[in-house]
């Protein structure tokens, strides 16, 4: 067993404390050394070089963000997690734009913070390999495989498709490292900008009257970079500026996108229209989502069928949102109307859901071991989206009530 080694800072000695109890009994954890300020910190970081620094953001003499903002050049091989009792957006900003790898809001369990200190050393420790044995720029560079294409769809609005292609999209630019964009394709009524709260330099409207020939220099000039990592490319500003964007447009921007990226995941409008279709028809994997309630589940029974029909099955996975063990139809009742297994099932939990959505702070960051949270991380590997030993996570169980937990 590979230890963890973490250095704790705070300028509170209980607090140090109490975290070293939280993690006494974590027997692949071992805390190496304490510091009372950022000052300490960055000399102790040199010295022990450990996996993981839990770093306090309030301390005097130097606080946690400058603190990382050092520790992530001086000793980048160390991986650091903001512990802060502030959750608001501005704090959390600063600690990504500084290197910190999540964002830690007090209180919390010691399997959270177990679970926080693993997953953001595996993480940091892949990046370091891919960084360490990386080809020299001089040397040819392979012709790199074309980006995965995952749309999420549903004819049926409100099912919650613009939270887990949100949250998704920022989960996979920060757990794999890999370069991953975020379409906004609901073009009259488009709302990841106010869902990652990011404020569009301009959207896709405005990068189809730009020139004839879209080429990804244009495009990225378009893309609005979020704290995650991941880009997006906003919906129009106003719902007349939709006509503007033709399916052409869509087409050249998607293979523009696959050729020089990683992932790209679209968000689309709830309806069949020419551009969705074209969009469905190049995607890699389909994500149908569905509610607990008959209107959605006659809307995505509809959709089965018309994919099916186009030779687009293969490529379908549904996703259970919202699930409630307590109301709505029972899981096993949906798969048996729809003649199929549910690909993932992500829990009900509006209060981490709604108060995401209303600071712009997705959960998956800000809540990163709830279980809501967890399910859409669990994600990656159920579309397979990155390779097996790029995550931690076994694989999904085939039965209901594994795939339920499988988060």
């Amino acid at each position: 067993m590979n230890q963890i080694t973490v250095l704790i800072v705070d300028d509170i000695a209980n607090t140090r404390e109490d975290i070293k109890r939280l993690l006494y009994f974590e027997d692949d954890i071992e805390v190496v050394g304490e510091a009372r300020d950022g000052q300490e910190a960055c000399a102790l970081a040199a010295e022990l070089r450990p996996d993981v620094i839990l770093m306090d953001i309030n301390m005097p003499r130097m606080d946690g963000i400058e603190a990382t903002e050092h520790i992530s050049v001086e000793v980048p091989e160390s991986a650091i997690i903001i512990v802060s009792i502030q959750g608001e957006q501005e704090y959390l900003r600063k600690a990504m734009s500084a290197g910190a790898r999540e964002y830690l809001i007090k209180p919390f369990t010691a399997s959270e913070l177990a679970d926080s200190i693993r997953r953001v050393s595996e993480s940091h420790r892949r990046r370091n390999l891919q960084l360490m044995t990386a080809k020299p720029a001089t040397q040819p560079r392979k012709q790199a495989p074309r980006g995965k294409l995952i749309t999420f769809f549903c004819t049926k609005g409100g099912v919650g498709k613009t939270t887990l292609a949100s949250n998704l999209a920022v989960c996979l630019a920060q757990d794999t490292g890999k370069s991953v964009a975020l379409l906004d394709l609901d073009l009259t009524a488009g709302d990841v900008t106010v869902m990652l709260n990011i404020t569009a330099r301009g959207t896709i409207a405005d990068l189809v009257q730009e020139q004839d020939q879209i080429d990804f220099s244009l495009v990225d000039s378009f893309l609005v970079p979020h704290l995650s990592g991941a880009k997006i490319l906003p919906a129009p500003a106003s719902p007349e500026q939709a006509e503007l964007v033709l399916v052409s447009h869509v087409e050249q921007i998607i293979k523009t996108l696959r050729d020089n990226l990683d992932y790209i995941i679209v968000d689309t409008s709830p309806l069949y229209s020419d551009i969705n279709l074209a969009v469905l028809e190049g995607s890699d994997q389909v994500c149908l989502v569905l509610n607990q309630d008959l209107t959605s589940l006659r809307h995505v029974k509809s959709s089965l069928n018309i994919l099916q029909t186009l030779s687009y099955g293969q490529r379908v996975n549904v996703l259970l949102n919202q699930h409630s063990s307590e109301s709505g139809i029972k899981a096993a009742d949906l798969e048996k109307t729809l003649s199929l297994s549910m690909a993932a099932i992500i829990p009900e939990d509006q209060k981490t859901v709604r108060t995401a959505i209303n600071k712009g702070l997705p959960f998956v960051l800000t809540q990163a071991n709830s279980k809501v949270s967890l399910s859409v991380r669990g994600l990656i590997s159920i579309l397979s989206l990155a390779k097996a030993e790029d995550m931690t996570n076994e694989p999904p169980k085939k039965s209901l009530v594994s795939r339920l937990f499988s988060f």
